[in-house]
C-alpha cells in the first residue's frame, strides 16, 4: 500500500488505518503545533481517530517550529 507524505512515496506492508494511527508512527513525541492535511483537506486534530486512509492518499504534515 502506498501513501504520498509530504511529497514523498512511502511504501506499507499494511496501511495505518486511521491519521492518528500514521501519525502516531511517524511523529510519536509530539501532538502539539502539528496541522495535517489528507488529499489537500485540513483535517482537524479532533477528527484525526475517525479520518481513515485509503491507498494513494496524500498527506501534508507541518509542524511549529521556534526560531527567529
Amino acid at each position: 500500500m502506498e501513501l504520498t507524505i509530504n511529497h514523498t512515496i512511502r511504501t506499507f506492508e499494511k496501511l495505518p488505518k486511521t491519521l492518528e494511527a500514521l501519525l502516531a508512527m511517524e511523529i510519536p513525541q509530539t501532538r502539539k503545533g502539528i496541522a495535517v492535511a489528507l488529499n489537500n483537506r485540513i483535517i482537524p486534530q479532533s477528527s484525526w481517530p475517525e479520518t481513515f486512509l485509503n491507498h494513494k492518499d496524500s498527506i501534508l504534515i507541518i509542524t511549529a517550529t521556534q526560531g527567529g
